[in-house]
């Protein structure tokens, strides 16, 4: 096969096999989204340090069960009492597991005479990585961590992808590079980093 026939092919065979899964996709239905939820509570004040050591506890356990990606507790501000816990699932599915399981049940029943008021928020999708609870951590960490991401990503784009769409032109070109940049940090790159990086993204405040 010659030179010029090869580089034609090898777009027909790209966007055949991009066709193919996105056929497939379709069959399987919706393709599951992160979900984040943050459940902000009011600790009575001779309260906290049990609450403290309930919280963790509680994530301990949830750390446990299939689909988490991970968790951590922000703890108030001065002059306030107001904790919120952050747990991240895969999906709604794991999600549904942990919250309907016997064991967060059980958790709760054990808490509700810690505190005076609870608020219950829940982000799906990629908008979960870009929605932040009160109190986070350093904003300019998450901002590194995204850069890092978004170079890992394009770079291995660049080496590995883009030489062999040299055929291809270049609105085409970087119109699949965002997707896959995109698709990329938002379901499989950042779940992970912000789980392995949880402790240097949301320091506890002792």
């Amino acid at each position: 096969m010659t030179p010029a026939v090869l580089g034609a092919a090898v777009p027909v065979a790209v966007t055949s096999l991009l066709r193919a899964r996105w056929a497939r996709s379709e069959v399987a239905g919706r393709r599951p989204e992160p979900v984040t939820v943050t459940v902000a509570r009011v600790v009575r004040p001779h309260r906290r340090q049990a609450f403290e050591r309930w919280a963790a506890e509680v994530l301990a356990v949830a750390a446990t069960y299939p689909g988490n990606l991970g968790g951590t507790l922000l703890k108030p501000g001065p002059g306030s009492s107001e904790y919120h816990l952050v747990y991240r699932f895969r999906d709604d599915a794991a999600l549904a597991a942990w919250e309907r399981s016997a064991q967060r049940r059980d958790a709760l029943e054990r808490m509700q005479e810690m505190i005076d008021e609870e608020r219950y928020a829940r982000v799906a999708g990629l908008d979960s990585f870009f929605t932040r609870p009160a109190a986070p951590g350093p904003r300019w960490r998450s901002t590194v961590l995204t850069i890092g991401a978004v170079f890992l990503i394009t770079s291995t784009l660049q080496v590995l992808v883009m030489p062999h769409l040299a055929g291809w032109a270049w609105p085409v070109r970087l119109l699949l590079s965002a997707c896959v940049v995109v698709v990329l940090l938002g379901y499989v790159v950042m779940p992970t980093l912000t789980r392995l990086f949880a402790g240097w993204l949301h320091p506890r405040a002792d």
